[in-house]
């Protein structure tokens, strides 16, 4: 994007820190155009920031200013003023030419600064209502589950008697699935909904019991230019709670992937979805209807970026980069099968991880959050143990899994085939341990 002023061309990037430095071709991308990186980050990242941009040979020393806003995670909205005072303040010394919000907490002010700056992002419609679950819910109910909103001030007093149970209870603005259970009557329903706090918006809605299923769509001017489905597997198979366990690029299935690539699009088009990259969460009951479970208008999480490297053989960044600067951007079609495994722990104190697998070791990437890289190998590689990841350091105390932040361990693999690949599975599966001293 051409520069409009005599001012240093600027992009800002928004959102988590870690996963900001995690994934450093986001700052390649804009650096090797001429543009000054600009971060908005929480302020609770500052002390691991400022030793990141310190340092010459970390990626982040490539970014030019950050700017640390305040707020509760768990309250939406609160990092608004934060973000609107930070871009006030930059827009007087930068020509802000394009914005993105790598994370999720914000996406919505990302999306409002670039309605204001006039630079490409998802819209004003998608970018709020992408950030709020009983939103959703409002613009697209007939892809939804029934559902039942109940505001922060009318715990006490919400009619519950139309709820259907086995029932899912949510907070309508958190993410890494955080808070979400499953309730089987009302009075549980009720204990936990006192459980939450006051200021909440919570979500009741039918459980949909089937496979869930994401759905990575890169977007530009309203076009669908790419979208795949991935397949999911989560903690409510066996426990009451929706982490997630594990995610495959592509999903194998052909039928179910054209279901919900169809109700991905209409979900696209009744939001407005206008540019950026979209990450929508599906579950298809036993009918074979795809329902919404949320929609986010930002990058994935976890490790899609990297399956999606393997898979194709190309990185996402860039193009997402070039759709945020209103550049032309397109993406290959999956040639592998790519998968990310996080195994279950057994509580206790974290001790050490083994692999018995020939050239690789454990990543211990602890504390710090900096992912080696991973990189793709050729299209008819034999199956392939990519990575091995700890994500909590030694010493940790490993908890029950109640959100994707208790995880402890995960194995990136591919392969030609799914069957290829389920193999592959199992066998790393056994090559590896979680060394715990339990409670």
């Amino acid at each position: 994007m051409t520069q409009r002023t005599g001012k240093p061309g600027a992009v800002i990037l928004t959102g988590s820190f870690p996963v900001i430095r995690r994934n450093p071709l986001y700052l390649d991308e804009v650096t090797r155009r001429g543009l000054r990186v600009l971060v908005i980050t929480a302020q609770s990242y500052r002390e691991q920031a400022t030793a990141a941009i310190g340092d010459p040979d970390n990626p982040a020393s490539q970014i030019t200013e950050i700017g640390y806003v305040s707020g509760d995670f768990t309250v939406q909205g609160a990092f608004l003023a934060g973000a609107i005072a930070q871009a006030t303040a930059w827009r007087t010394k930068y020509d802000i030419v394009g914005a993105y919000a790598v994370g999720d907490y914000l996406a919505e002010p990302t999306g409002l600064l670039c309605d204001a700056l006039g630079v490409p992002s998802p819209g004003l419609r998608a970018s709020r209502a992408c950030r709020s679950k009983f939103l959703q819910r409002w613009y697209a109910p007939e892809l939804s589950p029934p559902s039942l909103t109940i505001p922060a001030g009318d715990r006490e007093t919400a009619d519950l008697s139309g709820v259907t149970y086995p029932a899912v209870v949510k907070p309508a603005g958190r993410a890494s699935s955080s808070g979400v259970e499953t309730v089987h009557g009302e009075e549980e329903l009720r204990r936990r909904l006192a459980g939450y706090p006051a200021h909440e918006v919570v979500l009741v809605e039918v459980k949909v019991d089937g496979p869930e299923y994401s759905v990575e769509s890169l977007v530009q001017r309203g076009e669908i230019i790419f979208a795949s489905v991935t397949g999911k597997e989560t903690t409510d198979s066996h426990a009451r709670t929706f982490v997630e366990l594990a995610h495959s690029v592509p999903a194998a299935d052909e039928g179910v992937r054209n279901a919900v690539l169809d109700a991905n699009r209409a979900l696209l088009g009744t939001l407005a979805f206008a540019d950026g990259i979209a990450h929508s969460e599906w579950r298809v009951g036993q009918d074979g209807v795809p329902r919404l479970m949320e929609i986010a208008g930002r990058t994935p999480g976890d490790g899609l970026l990297v399956l999606y490297h393997l898979a194709t053989g190309a990185p996402l960044e860039p193009e997402i980069i070039r759709i945020a600067l209103g550049e032309r951007a397109s993406y290959p079609r999956p040639t592998r099968y790519a998968r990310q495994v996080y195994l279950e722990h057994v509580p206790g104190k974290l001790v050490d991880v083994t692999v018995e697998w020939p050239e690789v070791k454990p990543v211990w990437i602890g504390a710090s959050g900096v992912w080696p890289d991973i990189l793709p190998g050729a299209p008819d590689d034999a199956p392939t143990l990519r990575a091995v990841l700890v994500h909590q350091p030694r010493g940790t105390k490993l908890v029950p899994l109640a959100s994707s932040d208790d995880r402890s361990v995960s194995f990136f693999i591919d392969a030609a085939t799914p069957g290829d690949l389920d193999e592959l599975e199992k066998r790393a599966r056994a090559a590896i341990s979680i060394d715990v001293v339990p409670d």
